[in-house]
């Protein structure tokens, strides 16, 4: 049975919480805190932690850091109101492995639990055959799939640039899918949340009693992509003995475990990625400028959503497809307001969060349309849109949006602190909780 720790400052909410996905054949424990979580963790195990963002104590980023450095493979997902969404992304990119919006549907919850107690954290997975990549209509979408066409087929090793979210990972797939290796493994490695030993460890296997915790031996990613391709994500997270291990490997084309002493032959293809500028890095001497040069044989960049916006739709009518298919559900289509409201949202999250946001609106919608009740409040009331989607310009509208954001605001000064916020905004807590929930603002 999967074990799950619930962290959340409010105890009614982790007993609600914990009730039902002990409902569902889960074991639960509850903490309050993240000193209680870390403590928790360090004295048995899980197979799940659901934090929500805002503890006493630690924000539910520095506590996913600190899991992620003690166990990396131990699956995190973060749990958050309206307001948080773009701290919701950052968390992705440190290793996270979902999100959740409250208020929380029980659908949702089980539906992301579940995929995160499946998703084997430690094993890379094979290129899956019903892989289909969305190239867009953008003019920059085109000239990036003629890149991606052009060298598929050769041998160079590529570095793909990008933010996260844009697909880094699905252009490496293609490369892979439309070159000669095919049909060799597809291997691919997340770099981004990985210790110095344990890099070393995944990317080159190590010998049982090596170190601590090596308690058999392990072939690394190198070994496992022999005759594939190797993808490293974030690849600039690496530390700089490591990058020197990898440039190593690259130019002998072997590798050595830790712990052994013998060479093993390997073939494999390099794609890198990273959401940072690695030229700049190589300026600083935080990354060798010789192992860029090394990956940096053909560049690609990948541009941010909101720099395609002619592609919105095809993305979008493309993930309600496959959301659809995926939670059983037959959904047609968005409504005019819902279309209108992706198109001023800025998409932080780039793809990653328009597939997540129409996979969560597919699950919510009771009917044939997706509804602007079915997406996330913070994209219909967009920083960019000069009003909200399903409002007209009149002076009511306009003041509640400003109402909700002086709201947002304040409650993040006060660190939502209910009683500092509400002598700040000179009301008192019951009128300022029926604001919250007017405007669907979760604390």
């Amino acid at each position: 049975m999967s074990k799950i720790l619930i962290v959340d400052d409010d105890p009614a909410f982790c007993l609600m919480l914990s009730t039902f996905l002990e409902k569902n054949g889960f074991e639960t424990n509850r903490a309050l805190t993240a000193k209680e979580c870390l403590a928790a963790v360090k004295k048995d195990s899980y197979d799940l932690i659901l934090t929500d963002l805002r503890l006493p104590d630690l924000t539910g980023i520095d506590l996913l850091q600190t899991v992620k450095e003690e166990n990396p493979a131990l699956p995190v997902v973060l749990m958050t109101g309206y307001g948080d969404i773009k701290t919701a992304v950052q968390a992705i990119k440190l290793g996270a492995f979902e999100y959740v919006t409250k208020p929380i549907n029980p659908d949702e919850i089980l539906m992301i639990t579940r995929s995160a107690l499946a998703a084997d954290q430690g094993v890379p997975e094979p290129l899956k055959p019903d892989f289909h990549y969305i190239t867009g209509a953008n003019k920059v979408s085109k000239k990036l799939q003629e890149y991606i066409q052009l060298v598929a087929p050769t041998t160079m090793s590529v570095l793909i640039n990008g933010e996260s979210g844009t697909g880094k990972e699905y252009v490496a797939r293609i490369i892979h899918q439309l070159s000669k290796r095919k049909d060799q493994p597809f291997v691919a490695l997340d770099c981004g949340a990985l210790s110095n030993e344990l890099a070393a460890s995944e990317l080159f296997g190590h010998i049982k009693g090596s170190f601590t915790g090596a308690i058999n031996d392990k072939a690394g990613h190198f070994e496992l992509a022999h005759g594939g391709t190797l993808f490293l994500d974030e690849i600039g997270n690496l530390s700089y003995e490591v990058q020197i291990k990898l440039l190593r490997a690259i130019q002998e084309r072997s590798i050595k475990r830790i712990g052994g002493g013998r060479d093993i032959p390997v073939d494999v293809r390099l794609i890198a990625a990273s959401n940072e500028d690695l030229r700049e890095k190589v300026k600083t001497k935080g990354f060798r400028e010789d192992l860029f040069h090394r990956l940096n044989e053909f560049s690609l960049d990948v541009p941010p959503l909101r720099d395609r916006e002619d592609d919105i739709d095809i993305f979008a009518g493309h993930f309600l497809k496959v959301s659809n298919r995926e939670l059983g559900k037959n959904v047609a289509g968005m409504d005019a307001s819902v279309l209108q409201a992706f198109h001023q949202y800025n998409w932080p999250g780039n793809i990653r969060e328009l597939k997540n946001v129409i996979k969560r609106a597919v699950l919510l919608s009771d009917g044939d349309m997706v509804q602007e009740r079915n997406i996330p409040v913070e994209i219909i009331y967009s920083p960019n849109a000069s009003i909200s989607p399903s409002t007209s310009n009149d002076l009511k509208s306009q003041t509640e949006i400003q109402e909700r954001e002086i709201i947002l605001s304040t409650l993040e000064k006060t660190r939502y602190n209910k009683s500092k916020a509400a002598q700040l905004l000179k009301i008192d807590r019951k009128t300022l909780y029926n604001k919250m929930k007017y405007y669907q603002i979760e604390g």
